[in-house]
């Protein structure tokens, strides 16, 4: 079903090896993002199962969602959560920082600690009034869109990368004209919330806009929910769009106090296993695993690490205090 886009290794079910725990900590709670709260109230059953299988020990697990910025905040300020799984690098890097996550947190598992990866995609009204079919018809002066505000939400800073790579490209590198092309985009923005599933609400449920930007996986989540069957949303994705992996990492710093590191890797390993990959696509995710077979849409997936540089630029230079996304916007 899915041609997998991005070249990766395989970390299979066979690699995760068992292992003596000594702790006695039988809870952890894993900070997340604000559209993953069905995936993980699905996922976390399946790691309790999969751990008191293997280390004949009960184990439950707790969520917290929000945007991964706030969640990286609240985790400075004293959430104690034992694992994160964002939406973005510079998230996890701002507690890597402060100390609580390892340095070299991408090192510690595949794929640069990205157990699954997803694009930006469109979901649009029944039979596509307008005729969206590309990033190009999302800055005409007929179409608004909603997605949520970059300044709080990965999900967002994905769309703003996806519209800037995409223009990048069409206009050979010119910045000027790569610049008014997302100036262009942001203006027909006619509702900005704090997070995904806000923006969800807004577009669904409030009937704002003509499009709605976000992960692939929530587009055609939403379009198959019973929820809005009765609005036949459909789904456009893109021929070229963004490379959104979804990092995830240990809080050391919380779990080396509540004696829990052992049971947040193996809550974060479990996510490469063929079980989490084939529960992942059927959240419509994109997977490592080639056992793992899905009908994604192919799509030329555009690495912003490749074009902008690192993490650590872009979110300098686009989403810092005065940076382009700021400029962009008092235009």
């Amino acid at each position: 079903m899915k041609k997998t886009l991005v070249s990766i290794s395989l970390f299979s079910a066979a690699a995760l090896t068992p292992f003596t725990v000594t702790a006695n900590n039988d809870k952890l709670l894993n900070a997340s993002y604000d559209i993953a709260r069905e995936l993980f109230a699905e996922y976390n059953p399946l790691f309790e199962q999969h751990w008191q299988q293997e280390h004949q020990q009960p184990l439950s697990v707790e969520q917290s969602h929000a945007g991964t910025s706030r969640q990286a905040q609240a985790i400075l300020q004293g959430l104690k959560a034992d694992v994160v799984t964002f939406n973005q690098v510079p998230d996890i890097d701002v507690l890597a920082a402060r100390g609580f996550v390892n340095k070299n947190w991408q090192e510690q598992f595949p794929n640069n600690a990205s157990p699954y990866y997803s694009t930006i995609a469109f979901l649009v009204r029944k039979g596509n009034p307008k005729n969206i079919k590309s990033w190009e018809d999302l800055v005409r002066d007929d179409v608004k869109v909603v997605f949520p505000n970059p300044k709080t939400s990965g999900n967002a800073r994905y769309s703003y990368l996806g519209a800037w790579l995409f223009a990048n490209e069409q206009f050979k590198g010119d910045e000027a004209q790569t610049k008014d092309f997302v100036k262009k985009l942001l203006h027909n923005v006619e509702s900005f919330p704090t997070g995904g599933r806000g923006a969800t609400v807004a577009f669904a449920n409030n009937n704002q806009g003509d499009a709605l930007l976000t992960f692939e996986s929530e587009v055609i989540n939403i379009a198959n929910s019973d929820e809005f069957k009765d609005h036949e949303f459909e789904v456009i994705v893109p021929p070229v769009s963004v490379l959104a992996e979804f990092p995830v990492a240990v809080v050391e710093r919380v779990t080396e106090r509540q004696k829990s590191t052992a049971q947040a890797k193996a809550y974060l390993d479990y996510l490469y296993a063929t079980p989490a990959q084939e529960l992942l696509s059927r959240y419509n995710y994109r997977v490592h695993d080639d056992s793992v077979k899905t009908d994604l849409a192919p799509v030329r997936l555009i690495n912003p690490n490749e074009v902008l540089g690192s993490w650590s630029d872009i979110q300098s230079q686009h989403f810092g205090s005065d940076g382009i996304l700021d400029q962009l916007l008092a235009q």
